[in-house]
This record gives structure tokens, C-alpha cells and sequence, in this order.
């Protein structure tokens, strides 16, 4: 019983660190980054972005889902189990090494969705100073959605759930036959006390400190404010006297200046 629970949580987890969400932002990411490198460097919204890419960058490169994938082709299929009294379990050092990678993997994501709030309310507050107004308004959003990303996904209370699964096979196979492959770490039986932090009460106080930003500093009324009924509509029939002549005369008038104030 214990075995295919173990199974299911790694299926679980590898499914949704390996979905196309993580990785698709992770590519938006890099691509911004790569386009404002030589103009924002001492940008502070940019340098909060490159710690955001850089735990992305370690996460990939821990290479978790392969390790997963590798304890579940050790677990043997629900028909072995029953036709065998006995059946063949993970080693000691192999259990080891996943438990310490769920570890690691969850502290980093946790540093992650930290990186990501900060990096918004950066990005925010720069953009209510007016200050790159687009890069600003890409990252606000693409932050949001990664942050969205890993809660809607919950792929670290998938980590959290599966560490659990792993320390009790751990500690039934470790009774069994002593074969300690990490020494000098004791292996927490309570994840949350590694990380130092409950992972749903840190997630809720993220969310709320971010929903407050947007609702305190209202960045779209400061950027677009309302116009006066008068001049929407003289902005209305001047546009659509512009559009006719265009057609008209099949030719595409001057564009504005954006830096001029047009009524």
C-alpha cells in the first residue's frame, strides 16, 4: 500500500513540474531579460527578475522530474506485489538521495514564489513612478502568472505530500537493513520544520500582500486616467474623420508623437 502511494505522489509531482506552464514562463522570462539586458541593468525591477530566472535556471538544472522518474521504475507494478509474498523496495540510498532532493527542491521554490512577489511589488511600484512603463507592465503580468503557475498547480504542496511518503519508506527500509548512503543529515520527519515555514499560511500572506499593492497604488487609473466626457467624444469624431480621409485618399496619415500630449 505504501509502495503505490509512493508511486502515485511521484507521477503527481513529476507531471506537474514537468507541465507546460513552469516552462513557458520560464521562456517568456529569459526572452525579456535577453531584450533588456544592455538598457536596465542597474534597473532594480530587471535585477529582481534575474534572481526570479536564476532560481527557475537551478530548479531545471536539479533535474528533480528525472530523479523521480528513476525511483518509479524501481517500485514495482501492483501485479508484482500481488503475485510475490515479497517484492524488491528502493535502496537506502536511493531513497536518500530523492528525499534530499525533494528537500532542496522545495526549498527553492519557496525562495521562488518569494523572488516573484518581490519582484512584482517592485515592478509595480516602478510603474506608478512612470519608469519603463512596458517592461514593467510585461513583468507585473509575467510575474503574476508564474506565481499563479506554481500555486494553481500546487506543485509545492506536491512536493511537501510526496517528502512524506518518501521519509516513511524511508525509515521502514532503513529498520530493515542499515545502509546510509547520506551521513551527517538527519533526515526531518516534518518538512515544514526544515523549511522554517507553514507552505499554505506563506502562500495566503503573498497573495494578500500582492492583491493590496494593486488595490492601494491603482497603477491603471494613475497611468490612464479618465477623460472628460467633451473631450472623449471630440477624440472620437476626430478619429473617425481621420479614418475616412485615410480611406478615402488610400494613404496612412503621420503617426503622433507618443511624447506629445494630444487632446
Amino acid at each position: 500500500k505504501l509502495l503505490s502511494v509512493l508511486r502515485r505522489r511521484c507521477d503527481i509531482a513529476g507531471k506537474r513540474l514537468s507541465g507546460p506552464g513552469l516552462a513557458a514562463e520560464g521562456r517568456v522570462l529569459r526572452a525579456v531579460l535577453y531584450v533588456y539586458h544592455s538598457r536596465l541593468l542597474r534597473h532594480r525591477p530587471y535585477l529582481a527578475l534575474q534572481q526570479v530566472e536564476q532560481c527557475l535556471k537551478r530548479l531545471w538544472k536539479m533535474n528533480l522530474v528525472g530523479c523521480l522518474e528513476t525511483l518509479v521504475e524501481l517500485i514495482p507494478k501492483k501485479n508484482a506485489s500481488k503475485a510475490h509474498e515479497e517484492c524488491l523496495v528502493p535502496s537506502q540510498p536511493m531513497l536518500e538521495t530523492v528525499s534530499l532532493k525533494v528537500l532542496g527542491g522545495c526549498k527553492l521554490i519557496l525562495r521562488l514564489l518569494d523572488c516573484c512577489c518581490k519582484a512584482f511589488l517592485l515592478s509595480v511600484k516602478h510603474l506608478c513612478s512612470k519608469e519603463f512603463i512596458l517592461l514593467n507592465t510585461v513583468a507585473s503580468g509575467l510575474l503574476s502568472r508564474l506565481w499563479f503557475v506554481i500555486q494553481y498547480r500546487c506543485v509545492l504542496q506536491t512536493l511537501t505530500s510526496l517528502y512524506g511518503a518518501l521519509w516513511t519508506m524511508l525509515h521502514l527500509v532503513s529498520e530493515t537493513q542499515q545502509a546510509p548512503y547520506i551521513k551527517g543529515f538527519t533526515f526531518p520527519s516534518d518538512i515544514s520544520d526544515f523549511l522554517g515555514v507553514n507552505v499554505s499560511s506563506e502562500a495566503k500572506k503573498q497573495k494578500a500582500k500582492m492583491l493590496i499593492t494593486k488595490k492601494s497604488t491603482s497603477w491603471m487609473k494613475k497611468l490612464f486616467p479618465a477623460m472628460p466626457e467633451a473631450v472623449s467624444k471630440v477624440g472620437k469624431k476626430r478619429k473617425s474623420e481621420t479614418c475616412t480621409s485615410a480611406v478615402k485618399n488610400h494613404s496612412i496619415p503621420c503617426p503622433v508623437d507618443i511624447g506629445e500630449t494630444v487632446v
